[in-house]
């Protein structure tokens, strides 16, 4: 099977990628809709959740400080047209804030941080200049974690990927003082037929492979295709999904920043923005595993208690075609939602994008299976799923 470059996937206004919504490598990291949610998925391989679940919780674990609490933050001024108005998105971001924790924002911090900690922010770079996360929200977080005394230094940016945080404007001169890092890098010249491997490839190993962690990984009896393309986006290609060094040994605590949109009729929010960012390996999980990935990789110590603060960024919300952005589909929402508690937050947007795909005349598969994730999280101890016990305020 052959895969398109990044480029031709990501790079939405050079080459057409608003059109590549089938292209194999598009499904390949992102996971086709037709494939991740909306078949049934085959018989589940074993997984090592149970060594997830042994390991003593601490006081950060989740569901966080807020379990079941969502914030909504409405502000029209934050976009029109596509312009993003930075101090409008500042404004809601701090209202988020003082709903969430019933206190000021340098209270909130305090709850969450130490002067010491290292803070990862993980964003969503996919869809560069559409649907991807905004820099003017980083801007937000970062001026909120400063003014209360944390470095620029002990701020992390990160995502998976490399050239897609580049794509995305996260770069060192956009955010001078702050790390930017993608767990692993990619050549894009080495998608084409017969091109030299030698960008990515050393003595038959990733030269991203150092950045995994071979102690802390996912293990899933899901075999992997092992030919070059693969690899070249995925690192490994066995039954191991190491999760990032970055994750398990430097940072102390994450935010979490996704971005509001559909993944056939399901979502692509907060639990896949970390479920499959932060580990490698993923394109073998997709269909045998469905969004159940999104509940077991967050299971896991080093997500499970340093993951302090998620964002669904809805400034602009996609309601089909995703993963892969589609500007066909996507509307100014003008809203931030706020939770310590993923999957609160993730059967929140469920339902508001289930009823805009409705409004939009899509035709809407309501299966339990694409909730069942959120369900499983809550008897995990995870987090809140039932929308009786979900307290969504609006600020």
């Amino acid at each position: 099977m052959r895969y398109r470059t990044m480029d031709g996937l990501f790079h939405c206004d050079r080459r057409g990628f608003l059109k590549a919504g089938g292209f194999a490598g598009a499904g390949l990291l992102l996971g086709r809709p037709a494939v991740w949610a909306d078949e049934a998925a085959p018989a589940e391989p074993a997984t090592n959740i149970d060594k997830a679940l042994a390991a003593p919780r601490t006081a950060h674990s989740l569901p966080g400080a807020q379990p079941g609490r969502v914030v909504e933050v409405h502000e029209p001024a934050a976009i029109a047209a596509g312009l993003v108005d930075a101090a409008a998105v500042g404004i809601m971001f701090r209202r988020g804030l003082r709903s969430l924790f019933g206190t000021d924002e340098g209270a909130a911090f305090k709850r969450l941080f130490a002067a010491d900690d290292v803070v990862g922010i993980k964003v969503n770079p996919v869809g560069a200049g559409l649907i991807s996360t905004h820099l003017e929200l980083a801007d937000a977080v970062i001026a909120w974690l400063t003014e209360n005394g944390l470095p620029r230094a002990n701020i992390v940016i990160w995502d998976r990927f490399d050239i897609m945080l580049a794509e995305a404007g996260f770069t060192a001169e956009r955010f001078p003082g702050v790390g930017i890092e993608g767990l692993q890098t990619m050549d894009e010249a080495a998608f084409e037929d017969g091109a030299d491997q030698s960008g990515w490839l050393k003595d038959g190993r990733h030269v991203s492979a150092g950045n995994f962690d071979d102690e802390v990984l996912y293990w899933a009896e899901a075999p992997a295709p092992t030919d070059l393309n693969y690899l070249h986006q995925h690192v490994v290609s066995d039954l191991r999904s190491p999760f990032g060094r970055l994750v398990t040994q430097r940072l102390t605590k994450i935010i979490n920043l996704a971005v509001f949109k559909n993944t056939g009729n399901g979502i692509s929010m907060a639990t896949k923005n970390l479920g499959y960012g932060a580990i490698c390996n993923t394109g073998r999980l997709h269909q045998p595993l469905f969004f159940k990935v999104c509940t077991e990789v967050l299971a896991f110590p080093c997500l499970r208690d340093k993951l302090v603060l998620n964002v669904n960024e809805g400034l602009v919300g996609q309601y089909d075609g995703g993963p892969m952005p589609n500007a066909a589909f996507t509307w100014d929402y003008q809203r931030l939602f706020l939770a310590t508690d993923p999957f609160a937050l993730d059967r929140v947007c469920h339902d508001l994008m289930v009823a805009k795909r409705k409004a939009m005349g899509v035709a809407v598969n309501e299966h339990p299976r694409y909730t069942d994730y959120l369900r499983y999280a809550e008897t995990l101890g995870l987090g809140i799923a039932d929308p009786a016990r979900i307290e969504h305020l609006q600020a």
